[in-house]
């Protein structure tokens, strides 16, 4: 009999749910269970540690949110979503509420989404009918048709149906022929990681993003691709090392391990191997070491300078040498080196296809802050209004991060005739609206 729990009057009490499903497959203790769950989250590229106290507080009459990783893998091990497990998600407007949500010791992190939970699981029952493999080849060419649409359509109206897509794929799965449901299951980890990427750098919301990039891990162990894998990985770590919070570096610098670790079962093309090393720059940054992250970038640069082609898969569209500058041109930035700074981004942005618009107004922000660094508002001021101009055709959120960061640092000159222009565009109908609704 197990610490806290019996088989027999105890059962009335406390999550029942939770521990009928635990002893269904033949778990009889809280740390039986506990062991599952780890060895679940390992089988999905997890790195977590459930200890009987937490399946203790899981099977209690108020059990917390689980963590989205702790989600990822009693899903994994039970085959159902968390939500028929007896937890009741924050947003559902019931208990537990957001202040209950489960948070590890070592880091705060945030429950998954409403949009996104539903979607962390693939069922496991087909159709009435079964579906031709036909099927699962239109899926992945719309799949590809979201990728080419990214660049281009406003990111609120394109997630709604990217969100669709994702669900729609996990619907469908069971019910495609075995051949096929490998490359179906591929599709919907990048339509998944797509709703991340667009949560997070377009809509700002990384609740929602880690989610979805559950799902894509998910869905990348479905299709045994461990490169999608290490994609999702690498994605999840910018999650904390954009958080501010210096405490969660170990959970980005674990994911990163993991990303590495999944990139040599692929292997990975040494264009994604330069991909991953900017992450870990961008990582660095955040957390303050700038002198490790340009070492890795130099790598990053080297690995390029090889010649080596080798191809990298199709969705990985947003990396390439002159993407690798401007990881570049911002931590020289942060590292206090304005001149080196200003000629990377300038290079940069005279170099930017005509389809990184995105990108364009990140590198405006940049250079307008070598401005500002160099005690110079009216010129920080002109290239933060240019990029507002680029907003204003393409919105991308984590651009717009940059302006304000501007203005921020232009506080020393806000009697200036250039910064009341600079607030003027910044705070008129059309981008603070867009501010607001992505």
């Amino acid at each position: 009999m197990e610490e806290g729990t019996s088989l027999g009057s105890a059962d009335t009490a406390g999550n029942t749910r939770l521990r009928s499903a635990r002893q269904a497959l033949g778990l009889r203790s809280q740390q039986q269970f506990a062991e599952a769950i780890t060895r679940a989250g390992s089988g999905i590229g997890l790195r977590i540690s459930i200890t009987e106290r937490t399946v203790r507080r899981w099977e209690s009459d108020n059990p917390p949110w689980p963590h989205p990783d702790h989600q990822a893998a009693i899903e994994h091990l039970f085959g159902r979503p968390v939500s028929e497990l007896g937890f009741t998600p924050p947003w559902a407007g019931g208990e537990p509420d957001a202040s209950q949500a489960e948070r590890p010791a070592a880091a705060p992190v945030v429950a998954a989404s409403a949009v996104a939970g539903p979607l962390a699981m693939f069922p496991k029952r087909a159709l009435a009918d079964p579906l031709p493999g036909s099927v699962a080849a239109d899926y992945i060419a719309i799949t590809s048709a979201y990728r080419h649409l990214y660049w281009a359509v406003p990111p609120a109206q394109l997630h709604e149906t990217v969100a669709a897509h994702v669900k729609l794929g996990v619907g469908l799965i069971a019910s495609v022929p075995e051949a096929a449901r490998r490359s179906l299951a591929a599709a919907i980890c990048e339509s998944s990681l797509l709703a991340g990427r667009i949560e997070f750098f377009d809509l700002q919301d990384p609740q929602q993003a880690q989610a979805s990039l559950v799902t894509a891990l998910q869905a990348a162990q479905d299709a045994h691709d461990s490169l999608l894998g290490s994609a999702v990985l690498a994605h999840m770590a910018f999650i904390p090392a954009f958080s501010g919070d210096a405490r969660r570096a170990e959970e980005a610098r674990d994911k990163i391990r993991a990303a590495r670790q999944f990139a040599r079962r692929g292997p990975a093309s040494p264009e994604m191997l330069a991909w991953l090393d900017a992450v870990e720059a961008e990582t660095e940054t955040r957390f303050g070491d700038t002198r490790k992250a340009l070492q890795l970038i130099h790598h990053a640069e080297d690995i390029y300078a090889t010649g080596e082609h080798r191809p990298s898969p199709a969705w990985l569209d947003w990396f390439s040498p002159v993407r690798l500058a401007g990881f570049k041109g911002n931590t020289l930035l942060i590292d206090r080196q304005p001149g080196p700074a200003r000629q990377t981004l300038q290079d940069v942005l005279d170099h930017l296809p005509e389809t990184a618009a995105k990108q364009r107004s990140v590198i405006l922000g940049d250079l307008a802050a070598v401005a500002v660094s160099e005690d110079n508002p009216q010129e920080a001021c002109q290239l933060a209004e240019l990029a507002l101009d680029q907003l204003a055709r393409t919105w991308y959120a984590t651009g717009m991060a940059r302006v304000r960061a501007v203005r921020e640092s232009l506080s020393s000159w806000e009697s200036l005739p250039c910064v009341r222009r600079l607030d003027e565009r910044l705070y008129d109908w059309n981008t603070t609206i867009s501010a607001l609704t992505g």
